[in-house]
């Protein structure tokens, strides 16, 4: 569970003070749970209404937030920008996530996510003119092997294989609102464009609060539970730190933190969730996570 976009660093130092010891693990601890807690949500819920009430419980502390700190509208410029945040990052992008996970275990979903920053490169440069190198090629290759070979692990069949492309989906939805909303964030505050995004996609999933609504009173409490998480902890609270973590490390510096998301899933949905990974799934997982360090790898490092 990726943010839109970093910000500019307030801070650079080398060593991390104790708000960011805190921030950091926090964040980590919150996005890579998030993968199992949807698990558990779907028992209890269906894909587009675990979606919706998600995002109903989090859009509303989000909503409130903006009017407590004045935020105003956006320019008329920038409106565009906040829409693709809220129905393209959070409504579209949960939905596909959600969707994927049915099929997909926890873990491997998160593995698969984690493949944006290549999308959002492979995007870069063809909007931006960026140069992909050949030693990017490479990891983007490796990396989408291993996708291939978490597929073989779950069993290469239909079910499996549409999964895989919704997750997919859902990394390429976070790739494009990197490139969209990066403007944003020399005129915004993150925790507003943040706000927006929750208050935004929340709103856009609203069609589908009743059906979600319905189903609570035969929900089970780990899914009532899961909600609550999703909704509190990996979103409201999590993109907070996340905001201040950016606001104090450069952002290259802070986004390497984000490797750590997909192993501790792992971890959390082997305790939570008792899904223990296959051995194609662990070697397809460091594939694709190898894949997405050799991609962001500076030239001379």
């Amino acid at each position: 569970m990726t943010s839109a976009s970093p910000a500019s660093p307030s801070r650079s130092g080398s060593g991390l003070d104790p708000v960011l010891a805190f921030t950091i693990p926090f964040t980590i601890i919150a996005w890579a749970a998030s993968f199992p807690a949807i698990r558990a949500g779907l028992a209890g819920f269906g894909a587009l209404e675990l979606a919706a009430l998600r995002f109903a419980l989090a859009g509303l502390p989000a909503a409130l937030f903006l009017v407590a700190t004045r935020a105003g509208l956006p320019d008329r410029a920038d409106i565009w920008r906040f829409l693709v945040g809220g129905i393209v990052f959070i409504a579209l992008y949960a939905i596909l996530l959600n969707l994927g996970q049915r099929v997909v275990p926890a873990g491997a979903a998160s593995f698969i996510i984690n493949t944006n920053p290549i999308m959002t490169a492979a995007l870069a440069m063809a909007i931006l003119g960026e140069r992909f190198s050949l030693r990017a090629w490479a990891g983007t290759a490796l990396a989408f092997a291993g996708i291939g070979v978490i597929a073989l692990g779950n069993g290469l069949d239909l079910d499996v294989g549409a999964s895989v492309l919704l997750i997919l989906g859902a990394a390429f939805c976070n790739a494009i609102t990197t490139v969209v909303q990066k403007p944003l964030f020399a005129r915004h505050k993150p925790l507003v464009v943040a706000a927006w995004n929750m208050a935004i996609g929340g709103l856009a999933l609203s069609p589908f609060l009743p059906g979600a609504l319905a189903e609570i009173p035969a929900a089970p409490a780990q899914a009532l539970w899961a909600v609550a998480w999703l909704a509190l902890v990996s979103s409201v609270v999590a993109y907070g730190t996340w905001a201040v973590t950016l606001s104090r490390l450069p952002a290259a510096r802070a986004a390497n933190f984000q490797y750590c998301v997909p192993p501790m899933a792992m971890a959390i949905s082997f305790i939570w969730l008792g899904e223990v990974p296959g051995t194609l799934g662990i070697v397809g997982g460091v594939m694709a996570l190898a894949g997405v360090v050799i991609v962001n790898l500076k030239p001379n490092a």
